[in-house]
């Protein structure tokens, strides 16, 4: 077993290793690795992350924009905000205001069985009308196969899109990545050859029962229900299919949109003690789909960095900077919190150095990605790689150029280095936008651990800014 005392000297050796001068950025490599170990151990022993977490979605799941469930979630994380923020505020901003209805039907018949299928809407579609639809599929294994049909191989019929996430990336994002286009414009591919409705399959690398919603846009007039199968039911559907060809399916939606909503994002902050006009934001998005707790996704984000504030609280850390934590509203169907917030702190003229968002699930800590506009990118990157073996001993190790996340992203005009937390990536889309995104789903380690490796950052970059 290694001693916590043997941590700097190890640190120190890393950093030699690496070619990188202790003293390049200023810092003191055991002061400051003494105090990331303050940090972990607070984040372990005496964290709010988990208990806030259960408290959220619990008493607030099912936190989609507009929802009064939404608004039960601002009130809640204002009070836990309240406790551990020197001021806490909210910010008021309009949002979408989209209702699934009454739970989807979908089956397809054979020999006079229905055999019932597991589906859900997609964010923003249309209802189906008032009877629903019954037609005949065709299936395509992307939206480049569909475009390659000819009109008449699709008019009138429901297009089945059936692309797996690719199981070769490790990092699952990528797969996602590789396929998410079917979500969001699969409706408009399908309808501009005259489909009826388009069915997808779920965006998840499990086999498993369970349908994921997710947000689709329509850019065109004519708009079609779009929803998704369970992974399971994709793959019955698929091989139903291949032995009958004139297969129906029949598919009953009874989704709405409303008017916008009034709502917040929530927010408060540390005030630096040295340089107070500039902000490192910490966040998370507080809206989740209609179908799920919303803990990974992203209930996580939001704890971990109201807990950020805690551990400060508790360790008695006077930050040089001031720490904002913000928990924006409809991240998952619009942005117009982050809209919001980007748009008041330009025309408030705050300077932002750095905004770092958690939007990958509560799952243990792996590193963290930077963008943003030169040179701020490459200044904030080298930061991250001097202070990479500070994280080593806590197998923090994922330093990379890449994507920040959608909220913090809105800040990039205003020359901010913008930052995505990266956790382990393996499981989130089992659950990612499913009814598996439960509370029970969240192990309390891994999402004390990320609460801590955030806050250890948030620190390094107070105590030593960007120069």
């Amino acid at each position: 077993m290694i001693s916590t005392r043997t941590v700097p000297a190890i640190i120190l050796l890393c950093m030699i290793y690496l070619g990188i001068n202790p003293c390049t950025f200023g810092q003191s490599p055991n002061k400051d690795s003494l105090m990331m170990r303050k940090i972990f151990d607070v984040a372990l022993t005496k964290g709010s992350a988990y208990t806030n977490l259960y408290t959220l979605c619990k008493k607030a799941p099912a936190r989609l924009s507009g929802s009064a469930n939404a608004a039960k979630a601002v009130e809640l994380t204002y009070g836990m905000i309240q406790l551990v923020a020197d001021t806490a505020w909210l910010q008021e901003t309009m949002v979408p205001h989209w209702e699934r209805g009454e739970a989807e039907k979908s089956y397809v018949k054979l020999g006079g069985k229905k055999i019932s299928l597991n589906i859900c809407a997609l964010g923003g579609s249309v209802a189906t009308p008032e009877k629903g639809i019954t037609a005949d599929v065709v299936e395509v294994g992307s939206i480049d196969e569909l475009k390659k049909l000819d009109d008449n191989q699709v008019k009138g019929k429901i297009v089945f899109i059936n692309q797996p996430m690719d199981a070769k990336f490790i990092d699952t994002f990528h797969a996602y990545g590789g396929c998410a286009g079917i979500r969001v414009r699969g409706a408009d591919e399908a309808a501009a050859k005259g489909a009826v409705a388009v069915v997808i399959r779920s965006l998840t690398l499990s086999n498993d029962d369970f349908p994921h919603t997710g947000v689709m846009i329509y850019k065109t007039d004519q708009k079609i229900p779009a929803a998704a199968l369970s992974t399971n039911d994709a793959n019955k559907l698929s091989d139903l299919l291949k032995e009958n060809k004139d297969l129906d399916l029949y598919l009953k939606m009874n989704c709405q949109n409303f008017p916008d909503e009034k709502s917040y994002n929530v927010m408060g902050e540390i005030k630096g003690s040295v340089y107070p006009d500039e902000i490192i934001v910490i966040g998370g998005h507080l809206d989740s789909w209609d179908n799920s707790e919303g803990a990974h996704d992203d209930g996580a984000g939001c704890i971990q960095s109201i807990d950020v504030l805690h551990i400060f609280k508790e360790l008695g850390l006077k930050p040089k900077r001031t720490i904002r934590c913000v928990m924006f509203m409809n991240e998952e169907n619009g942005a117009k919190g982050a809209d919001t917030y980007a748009l008041t702190a330009k025309n408030k003229g705050e300077k932002h150095i750095v905004a770092i968002e958690s939007d990958r699930g509560g799952f243990a800590p792996r590193g963290f990605s930077v963008e943003g506009n030169e040179p701020i990118q490459t200044q904030c990157f080298n930061k991250l790689l001097a202070w990479k073996p500070l994280f080593a001993p806590y197998l923090v190790h994922i330093f990379v150029i890449g994507g920040s996340g959608v909220d913090v992203s809105r800040l990039k005009d205003q020359n901010v280095a913008l930052l995505g937390f990266i956790p382990d990536s393996q499981r989130y889309f089992d659950v990612h936008h499913a009814a598996a995104d439960n509370f029970k789903n969240v192990n309390k380690r891994e999402l004390e651990l990320g609460s801590a490796s955030i806050a250890a950052l948030v620190w390094l970059f107070s105590e030593y800014g960007l120069n």
